[in-house]
């Protein structure tokens, strides 16, 4: 996985595979974690220090203008490499965490949702993107599924190693269901739910295509990405009435709080309210 002329140090591969961190995660690491090293590339990797950091974070902030998350993820990275590789205590060198933005997730409309989902023919095309969003999968998630994650009497979906490598149970739509059992029929999968042309697992980044493609189709404007089903389907969960933390549960969040950004979004009851200028007695 590493580059065969890339700085890495191989201890800062292994120690990522030794703490069965996800390959997508391990990616990740490697690839900030190697643009780090090219950046002071005339020093070795154990030489580098708090100061280098910091010295590094003012290069991501004020020349590459990344946005605080991904500020965070080098920090990640490399905080793994001090603390994880080269034993250094935790807390040996002092970083300012950025404050992260409130950003809303990009949220669409039932009416968008179906215009997309009518925009797609493909039936295995179609199954996979039901399942993302009337389940409230990731695609990491949808893709690794297998065929006896589907408990068609129970109505539910077993998602097994979600992010933080949780297992958890979400509900099974009916007309994804019958989509499912046409899909299985013509395609006939061994392992997988959704699999390759040549077998084994779907790939992440063909997911991610196939929607892009339903969005072309569809002619929305609107500037989403494949997550945003998921976000769509808790947001419409909200607005039907269902408790949040029942959609918490679904979601596989930790916390309530993370939920809790979808409040933000809905708009159900607007219509109720009056603003308080209305009620005011004014001069004609």
């Amino acid at each position: 996985m590493l580059k065969e002329k890339s700085k890495v140090p191989k201890e800062y591969l292994e120690q990522l595979e030794r703490r069965r961190y996800s390959p997508n995660t391990i990616q990740t690491y490697l690839s900030l974690f190697e643009k780090f090293l090219s950046h002071f590339n005339s020093i070795e990797p154990e030489q580098l220090n708090d100061s280098h950091v910091a010295e590094f974070q003012t290069y991501l902030v004020s020349e590459k203008k990344v946005s605080t998350s991904s500020q965070n993820q080098y920090i990640n990275a490399i905080k793994f490499y001090f603390e994880k590789v080269l034993g250094r205590e935790r807390g040996y060198y002092h970083i300012e965490r950025p404050i992260k933005e409130f950003r809303l997730p990009k949220v669409l409309t039932e009416k968008e949702v179906s215009a997309i989902l009518n925009s797609v023919h493909n039936l295995k095309h179609k199954a996979m993107l039901l399942m993302v969003y009337s389940s409230g999968l990731r695609a990491g998630e949808l893709i690794k599924l297998h065929i006896g994650d589907i408990d068609s009497e129970q109505m539910r979906v077993f998602v097994r190693g979600g992010k933080g490598k949780k297992d958890r149970v979400t509900i099974l739509s009916q007309k994804a269901l019958v989509v499912l059992r046409e899909y299985f029929k013509k395609y006939r999968p061994k392992e997988y739910l959704f699999e390759g042309q040549n077998g084994g697992q779907y790939s992440d980044s063909s997911l991610r295509r196939v929607f892009i493609s339903a969005i072309q189709r569809a002619k929305l404007s609107k500037r989403v990405t494949l997550h945003s089903l998921r976000h769509s389907f808790a947001t419409h969960l909200l607005e039907k009435g269902v408790d949040i933390r029942y959609i918490q549960v679904l979601l596989g969040h930790n916390s309530s709080q993370t939920t809790e950004i979808y409040t933000h979004i809905t708009h159900k009851g607007w219509e109720k309210i009056q603003s308080p200028l209305d009620n005011l007695n004014l001069d004609d």
